[in-house]
């Protein structure tokens, strides 16, 4: 069983290792943008910022409390949504770095410990379908050599057969153009009496 052999590019791997810190200082950068254009201590803008949070954390909780046990990607993009409005709501509304900064440590962070539990739970299947499948092409392995052999044996077996054969029709065609030879003599002295050689055309 021969699978492709792939080599991914390094930015494949390190992509989602920097998506958190990216995605929260994207949300930051924005969110003083927004602070420079007009939206510092402005009461209708926070409260915009208040509702959205607090709108995304409300479908958040019912996508995770739904039947069946919930939506987890999609209550997981909910919160995600709530907690990156709240950072851009504060970036928005603070007077200065101090708080914006506090803020997005802490979102880095917590981004940072939910993508390490995915992490690893996408490493444990990994490691878990290559072992699968490394037993499996073991295993296919084991097949095609237990056929091989087994079809070594049959070649070996028709060749010998085909070589007693060929050995005993020469035996038959020399014993018949021996001087002297008579059939009914090997009969009237008791030994099995072999098949004529049938003459080839």
């Amino acid at each position: 069983m021969n699978e492709p052999l792939t080599q991914h590019h390094w930015l494949t791997h390190a992509a989602p290792k920097v998506a958190p810190a990216v995605a929260t200082s994207t949300v930051l950068i924005l969110g003083r943008i927004w602070n420079a254009n007009g939206a510092e201590h402005s009461l209708g803008n926070a409260a915009l910022m208040v509702v959205l949070t607090a709108g995304a954390a409300t479908a958040g909780a019912f996508a995770s409390a739904g039947r069946g046990g919930g939506d987890g990607v999609l209550a997981g993009t909910a919160f995600a949504t709530s907690g990156a409005l709240a950072l851009a709501g504060v970036a928005g509304y603070a007077d200065g770095w101090s708080l914006p900064i506090l803020l997005w440590a802490v979102a880095t962070t917590v981004a940072y410990g939910i993508a390490a539990r995915y992490w690893r739970t996408d490493r444990r299947t990994t490691l878990a379908h290559d072992r699968q499948t490394e037993v499996r092409r073991e295993e296919y392995a084991h097949v095609e050599r237990v056929e091989a052999l087994r079809a070594g044996a049959q070649i070996e077996a028709a060749r010998a057969g085909a070589a007693y054969a060929e050995q005993l029709a020469t035996a038959l065609i020399t014993r018949a153009t021996l001087p002297g030879y008579d059939p009914a003599a090997l009969t009237r002295a008791g030994l099995p009496e072999l098949p004529a050689p049938t003459e080839h055309q």
